[in-house]
């Protein structure tokens, strides 16, 4: 039987951008835009300083791995940032992103998110969880935008996050 990482395209294009598969054409850009203190701050896997043997592991590593399906962001040939889905058992898929911080607040997490959505729709996923941390209104906002409701707070116990509260959000697709 095909993984959910198998039905879902290779490739996505919206109207501004092209979500396509992490190479390691991309590793100087992953490592430039990831070693960023504010960004760093609110995500749960990344380390600091980000460099480019980080960005090598996350391309040869964790894209290619049955428990992520991961897209580089690019709009006219130029990375912006990481969008996708990761998977836990049985739970319903997680979508995370961060982009550039040279990139925020022009809508393309927003775009990028709800391509992803589209595509996990159309291969079948019947929902999609995400999170984001209580204070991260800007993280929120394309969440909602992108459907998803807020169900709950916990407090992270591992990770980067790790004593921080967070914003369990969730997206029924089968409706």
């Amino acid at each position: 039987m095909d993984s959910i990482k198998d039905r879902l395209p290779a490739s996505i294009t919206t109207d501004r951008l092209v979500l396509t598969t992490p190479t390691l054409a991309h590793v100087p850009d992953i490592a430039r835009l990831a070693n960023n203190q504010r960004i760093y701050e609110v995500m749960a896997r990344l380390p600091f300083p980000y460099t480019e043997a980080d960005a090598r592991f996350f391309v040869e590593e964790i894209v290619p791995s049955q428990d992520e399906t991961c897209y580089a962001i690019t709009r006219d040939g130029v990375f912006m940032g990481i969008v996708g889905l990761t998977y836990h058992g049985d739970s319903a898929p997680q979508l995370g992103y961060w982009l550039g911080e040279e990139y925020w607040g022009r809508g393309f997490a927003t775009e990028a998110a709800c391509a992803v959505v589209a595509a996990a729709k159309a291969a079948g996923v019947p929902a999609l969880r995400s999170r984001a941390l209580v204070g991260n209104a800007g993280s929120r906002n394309v969440l909602r935008k992108t459907g998803f409701a807020e169900i709950a707070h916990e407090t992270e116990t591992i990770n980067n996050l790790a004593g921080r509260q967070l914003v369990l959000m969730h997206l029924e697709l089968d409706r």
